[in-house]
Parts: C-alpha cells; structure tokens; sequence
C-alpha cells in the first residue's frame, strides 16, 4: 500500500513533510531502532493492551487506546537517531488519520510522515528522512468506535541501536495523559496565564496586583485579573470578609456591588487599591483569589475541554478563553469553532479543532480595544500547536507583547 501526505492546514507550512511516501516491498538495510526500547502511552485499554506491546517480539500482543480523541503511543530511542523506516502494524481498530513524529526532547514534535487516508493493516513507510531521540503515532481520527490499537511499530535507521533498556514496560498515563488535572501542568498553565495578565511567570507575586488597564471592566487585580465590572472581584471580597469579617475590603463591598457592570470606580477611590494590597499579605486572602480562579475558570473550562476529547493544550487553550473571556465567552468561543471543526470527541482531528478554536478566539479578541494584541494567542498557543505539543510538555517557549518566555 502507498500514502499520500495533504499538506492542508495552517501548521503544515511548518513542517517538512515529503510530498509523496512509497511503500518498500523488500527488507530496509538498516538497523532496527525501537526493538525492545520503552514505550509509553497516552491511554491504555487495560494492562494486557500495554504500550509496550508495540516494541516486543510478540505477535499476538498490541497496544490499546481508551478514552475519546487524538490518542499516540511513543517509543523512546534512547538517543537521538536518523529515522530512515517506519513501519506499522494496525489492530482492527486502525486510524484513518494519524502522523508519524519526531521529537529532541518529548515536548516539540516534526512530522515525518501524515495521512487523512489510512485504512489499516500494516503501513511501510519509506522514502523519509528525520532526525530524533523519540518517535511517536499521533492517531487523530479512528475508523471504528473502539480506539485505536496497534501490534507493532518499528523504525529503522542507519545508525547503532541504543543500549538496550532496563525494562521496556510502560508507565502507563490515563485518558487526556497531561491534562490540567495534573498539578504539575496546572503549574504551568498558571505561568503561561501570568505571562499574559501580568507580565511574569511567577504568578504567586501578583495577589496584590490591581490597576485599571482600560477594557471596560473596572479594576482589574489578583493572580489572574479578577475584575470589578465582572463580579468575580466582588465575589472574592465577600467571601473574603465571610472569613475574615471586618478585614479592610470588608466597607468596600457596597462600592463594588454598586458599580458591578460598569468601568466605575465610583465609591473605590482613593483607599481601595491600597486595602487590596494588604490585604494580600494574609495567608486567608491569597487561598480565596486561588479558590475562585478555579472554581469561576479553571476546573469548568478544563471540564468542557476533557468532554470534548482535547489533551493539554486544548484544556489550557479554553482556560485561558475563560479567563479573558469569563465561561460564557468561553462557550461562544466553542461554538463558533465546532461550527467549522468537529471536536476530537466527534470525531474530528484535534489539530484542526484547535486551530479553528484559535481562529475562534482571535477574532473574539479582536472585537475589544484592549485586547487587540492577540500574541497570548499567536505566539504561545499556536506556536505550541505547531510544535504538535497537544499535551503542553516542558520545555516550552513562547513571547507575549514581545516579552520572552520560557519553562524548562
């Protein structure tokens, strides 16, 4: 069998990816890479589909997906290695769209290989050249309602097989493997909201932020922009003072549900701003604006995001929406992107949900004055999107209003 790579959509511009893939019929005179080597996946249907199945010798063993959406099962070569082969050999529940990838470092990925057209059985794909320490099969679209299920992968290339390793069993991740669930990735999305609302990745420094930056809502403070025309300022004051009673927010709180709804800051000014930052320095105070931003933002929008089969990034791409946006935005957001793209949980290809998401977005962005600067999205999201980093791994780098970043 032979497949065709479409070069369709924004992040193939971004990609070298040779126009045509043959099929060998004869045996590649390389050396076999993956034999043996770890594997790990995004999802397993239980312990006796283990990723492992794809690197053993075994024939009658094969990896399993579960969970809805984009699912991949990669294998680490030990050291970085020229990728000359790669051949797969399919379950009955084979991808009808599924890219085969590279990647230095686990987190940014290049396509060596992608198709809308598969149809099972084993694909033999020569005719490709890439450079990697760990490959991977991206399985964006499924041809049965049952995963996606794969016996064998093994790639070749001209170089020494890596040592091989203690155990090649795989830690095996549940569905939506790197998920906003994880506290780890949670850190990170924290960061990256941060970079954006505050110009720091050390977001635990801006519970006493507050300023008016002109969008219509009022004053804008805390760790991720809690707002005086939104409710949610006034939602962290009151619960505030139901703790603390007689904290010195507390008088402010007729004020705040006075100008609710409005850019006011009528009844705030002057001593408001500064009762803000004191208030910061109590332990009480700092857990509530962390409780409220999960609470409004980050749980709701990771929820929706998970329903609707998106990995890492995906769950991070709605909370950010929500945060800017609030959860109503958010969900207008969506609507107008599965208009155009069906979601992985439908069935559709996860990149390109995302992109129309992000397209989504910009053009909502765009809408308001104040945030006619959409480099939160071009720059982070979709530089992310590019990379084919769907689960948000570190290392990651991007740049907001043309401040650099990085996590390592």
């Amino acid at each position: 069998m032979s497949g065709t790579v479409g070069l369709a959509g924004g992040i193939a511009a971004l990609l070298c990816v040779p126009l045509v893939i043959t099929v060998a019929d004869g045996a590649s005179p390389d050396v076999p890479l993956t034999l043996d080597r770890p594997a790990l996946a995004s999802s397993t249907a239980g312990v006796d589909r283990a990723a492992a199945a794809v690197t053993d010798t075994d024939d009658g063993t094969r990896w399993a997906s579960s969970g809805p959406g984009t699912q991949w099962v990669r294998v680490d070569l030990g050291a970085p290695q020229e990728v000359r082969r790669v051949r797969v050999r399919w379950g009955a529940a084979f991808a009808t769209a599924y890219r085969i990838q590279l990647s230095p470092d686990g987190a940014s990925w290049t396509d060596l290989y992608r198709t809308t057209s598969g149809d099972g059985g084993t694909d033999d794909l020569t005719g490709h050249t890439g450079t990697g320490r760990y490959l991977r099969v991206l399985a964006t679209r499924r041809a049965t309602p049952d995963g996606f299920a794969i016996g064998g992968l093994r790639a070749y290339g001209p170089g020494h097989a890596a040592p091989p390793a203690e155990s090649a069993a795989t830690a095996e991740v549940p569905p939506i493997a790197a998920g906003l669930t994880v506290a780890a990735n949670r850190e990170t999305a924290f960061r990256l909201v941060s970079s954006a609302e505050n110009s720091t990745l050390d977001w635990r420094a801006e519970f006493g932020y507050l300023e008016d930056i002109g969008d219509g809502r009022g004053y804008t403070g805390g760790i991720i922009g809690f707002c005086s025309g939104t409710s949610d300022m006034l939602g962290v004051v009151t619960e505030y003072s139901r703790r603390v009673p007689g904290n010195g927010l507390a008088g402010y709180l007729p004020a705040l549900r006075a100008v609710d709804g409005t850019d006011s800051h009528e009844g705030l000014d002057p001593g408001f701003p500064a009762a803000w930052r004191t208030a910061a320095a109590d332990p009480v105070f700092r857990a509530v604006q962390e409780e409220a931003r999960d609470r409004r933002y980050l749980d709701p929008a990771v929820r929706l995001a998970a329903g609707d089969g998106l990995r890492g990034l995906g769950q991070f791409a709605y909370y950010d929406a929500a945060v800017m946006h609030g959860m109503s935005g958010l969900r207008d957001i969506r609507e107008r992107a599965t208009a155009r793209r069906h979601t992985p949980a439908r069935g559709g290809d996860e990149i390109d949900y995302l992109s129309a998401f992000l397209d989504a977005r910009v053009a909502e962005m765009r809408t308001e004055e104040a945030h006619q600067d959409t480099s939160r999205v071009d720059t982070a999201q979709r530089a992310f999107l590019a990379a084919g980093n769907l689960d948000l791994n570190t290392p990651l780098s991007w740049s907001v209003y043309g401040d650099p970043y990085t996590i390592a």
